[in-house]
């Protein structure tokens, strides 16, 4: 999720009903502390806490000193990475590689814990490198050793990368066996995903990564379906316009005008899936050099709709498609 799960939009899934929103991933190593997108990165001016900052490396003093950093900083959570299965993360054996050595992820955890002891360390993971080095088990073995305070799993190895279909029988393994909580993600996307997801596992929480972009108020949907096994009705396409709007402005704030108008293409893309004519618009857009072309485009897209029907509701299984429902 890094270059999504930027402050604006771990500001926006919060207010959409997310309990906890975390950071991308922050490099550790120093050097690149002072460049902009590192800074960016570990920016949290005015986020809802708590605070939780992600970061990623693979020489535990490293880690270590990347932890002080961004607790000093308004860190409250320090979130390890070890299941980012990108290649350029992973060909400088971090984010997932690391599973391939169990005695450096022990040093890794052990360093990070003993480096921030007032503040909770959590660890993300996947099932192990690829099927036939499953090890999952045993890293939770020795993220409890070390003092971790809570796992997530991505239900997948690394060599899977998003392909096939999240192990959640992995993950139940691993729950079983478990004394510190364990959070579920792979694949969680609909109120009904998340019931199953957690019965079947018996987990502590959900994660849910992909599912959200462009769709921040799946986390409301959620929260509602599990308290009252009901639906809310999807929001209309006039409330998709005003979160994207709001959305839009944030960027451009944060990012500043060129970075921002670059950003926002693909959230724009996001948003607009399973809209009428959301193909064309997409493409169109993505070829606007500015913010104010930007703006317009989109108002004048999401007007267009309403001109149909002020009841127009999103629609996530299709693309292209919009279903009209009443008010």
């Amino acid at each position: 999720m890094a270059g999504v799960t930027d402050r604006p939009f771990r500001q926006l899934c919060k207010k959409m009903g997310a309990g906890l929103a975390v950071s991308e991933m922050v490099t550790s190593n120093s050097l690149l502390y002072g460049s902009a997108k590192t800074q960016r990165r570990a920016n949290h001016d005015g986020e809802v806490e708590p605070i939780s900052v992600q970061i990623a490396g693979s020489v535990p003093a490293m880690m270590a000193d990347a932890a002080r950093h961004n607790v000093e900083r308004g860190a409250q959570i320090i979130d390890i990475n070890m299941g980012c299965p990108a290649k350029k993360i992973c060909n400088v054996m971090a984010g997932s590689a690391l599973l391939k050595d169990e005695p450096l992820v022990g040093r890794i955890l052990e360093a990070v814990v003993n480096a921030v002891p007032e503040t909770p360390v959590t660890l993300k993971i996947r099932t192990g490198w690829d099927k036939a080095n499953r090890n999952a088990l045993t890293v939770l073995r020795i993220a409890e050793q070390s003092g971790i305070r809570a796992l997530a799993v991505h239900g997948r190895t690394r060599a899977c990368g998003y392909t096939g279909h999240a192990e959640y029988e992995t993950i139940a393994a691993i729950k079983a066996a478990a004394r510190i909580p364990i959070i579920a993600n792979g694949d969680i996307t609909s109120p009904e995903k998340a019931r199953h997801v957690l019965d079947a596992t018996g987990v502590d929480a959900l994660m849910i990564g992909r599912a959200a972009q462009g769709r921040p108020w799946l986390f409301r949907e959620i929260e509602h379906y599990l308290k009252t096994g009901t639906h809310l009705l999807p929001p209309r396409v006039s409330e998709i316009h005003d979160i994207l709007l709001v959305h839009l402005e944030d960027l451009y704030d944060f990012y500043g005008v060129d970075t921002g108008v670059r950003v926002a293409r693909k959230h724009i893309s996001w948003y607009t899936r399973g809209l009428v004519g959301s193909a064309a618009f997409r493409h169109r857009m993505n070829q606007l050099p500015d913010i104010v072309q930007q703006r317009v485009a989109v108002n004048e897209f999401f007007l267009s709709l309403a001109e149909h029907s002020e009841h127009l509701r999103y629609d996530p299984t299709t693309d292209n498609n919009i279903e009209g429902l009443a008010a």
